[in-house]
């Protein structure tokens, strides 16, 4: 199984956040760390701001602080509202008909393996993977022919 960007990104926002301790941060802030487009960023944001996980504060000198404790906030809930769908195979989605469908056993196999992957997930918070504010260092590359 592969999570999808958007999943990976919604970690690192949450992980980033709550790395500052309370302070608010700024897209540009966390686009600059991670190395990432800013566009696709603020998409993340806006469905995390959506649902609940952060919350934004307007203006100039605004932006984004974790919008309840980072003990609550379950990374498995986390991966269930930011993947689009758990379709392991093709088989799994709707109207879709193998040939198999009656008699297979991979259907019961890997439904057990995805709920395994959930539960690890469900067994852990934001706080369980909190990182320190100087683990997101950017390294500035020096010109070293000056």
């Amino acid at each position: 199984m592969r999570l999808t960007m958007f999943s990976d990104l919604a970690l690192r926002v949450l992980m980033f956040t709550q790395a500052a301790g309370g302070r608010l941060v700024t897209i540009d802030e966390m686009a600059n760390a991670y190395s990432i487009s800013r566009t696709h960023l603020t998409k993340v944001v806006n469905a995390l701001t959506r649902t609940g996980y952060l919350s934004a504060v307007r203006g100039r000198s605004g932006g984004l602080r974790l919008a309840i404790p980072a003990d609550q906030i379950v990374l498995g809930e986390v991966i269930r509202a930011t993947e689009p769908d758990f379709a392991l195979v093709s088989c799994f989605t709707s109207g879709e008909q193998c040939v198999i469908a009656n008699c297979c056993r991979l259907r019961g196999v890997l439904d057990e393996a995805l709920a395994a992957f959930l539960a690890v997930l469900d067994g852990k918070t934001l706080e369980s993977i909190t990182l320190k504010p100087g683990d997101f260092r950017v390294l500035v590359k020096t010109d070293q022919n000056r």
